[in-house]
């Protein structure tokens, strides 16, 4: 829940932005609702904002990038969701940072399940409430940059992160990352930092560095419940 209400307050800022960047309240709404991947909904109207129609495109290019990393999450996701095809189209949708990230914390499989579906409604709800709320009152909001609601949603990232920092690999993966989509952000289009940083982590694992042993993580090594 903490983190849907992170990423809620986030959604006041798209919405504003995507309303200064020419678009109008339902084309907004519709956005969040259909592509609900906020890196590559902002990606699409920063865009807009700065070349207009023209910069469509790119735009679209951008976001798309931007959406592939969640088909790496897909990996880890699936065994979690368990169900029929449905169920599996419906969770496709809410495949995100945060949902990944919460469902693979937990030290169970019925506790997995239960914090993706609760992060799913949480963020997916708020997001798109608050969504339309910035967006109607973008105009008297002013510049939503200056209120920091961008780094919520990172914060909140940051604090599911921490607890999995226990063992050399996972803090080798995080520092690499870091360095690779730092380093290059400022030369390539926006959503390939994120792809390349995400390739520390199989170099990491295929090479099995720093050690046996090193990657032991402390939340996946407890048992998991059997499957009803």
């Amino acid at each position: 829940m903490a983190v849907g209400l992170a990423t809620a307050a986030y959604g006041i800022s798209f919405g504003a932005l995507a309303v200064a960047a020419g678009l109008d309240i339902w084309q907004t709404c519709v956005l969040s609702l259909l592509m609900f991947t906020g890196g590559s909904q902002f990606a699409l109207v920063g865009a807009l904002a700065a070349g207009g129609l023209a910069a469509g495109p790119s735009g679209i290019i951008s976001a798309a990038l931007l959406g592939a990393r969640n088909s790496l999450y897909a990996v880890q996701v699936k065994p979690i969701i368990g169900g029929g095809f449905w169920r599996k189209v419906l969770a496709a949708h809410v495949t995100i940072d945060e949902t990944t990230a919460v469902a693979t914390a937990q030290p169970t499989l019925r506790a997995k399940r239960i914090g993706f579906w609760v992060t799913a409604a949480a963020v997916y709800i708020g997001w798109n409430l608050l969504t339309l709320v910035g967006a109607i009152i973008g105009d008297a909001l002013g510049d939503v940059r200056q209120y920091g609601l961008d780094a919520a949603a990172a914060a909140a990232f940051l604090g599911l992160l921490w607890p999995r920092l226990r063992a050399r690999q996972p803090i080798v993966v995080a520092v690499g990352a870091v360095v690779v989509a730092a380093s290059l952000t400022p030369w390539l289009p926006p959503g390939l930092p994120v792809l390349c940083a995400a390739g520390v982590a199989l170099i990491v694992g295929l090479a099995n560095w720093p050690g046996p042993g090193a990657s032991r993580d402390p939340v996946a090594s407890e048992p998991r419940e059997a499957e009803a």
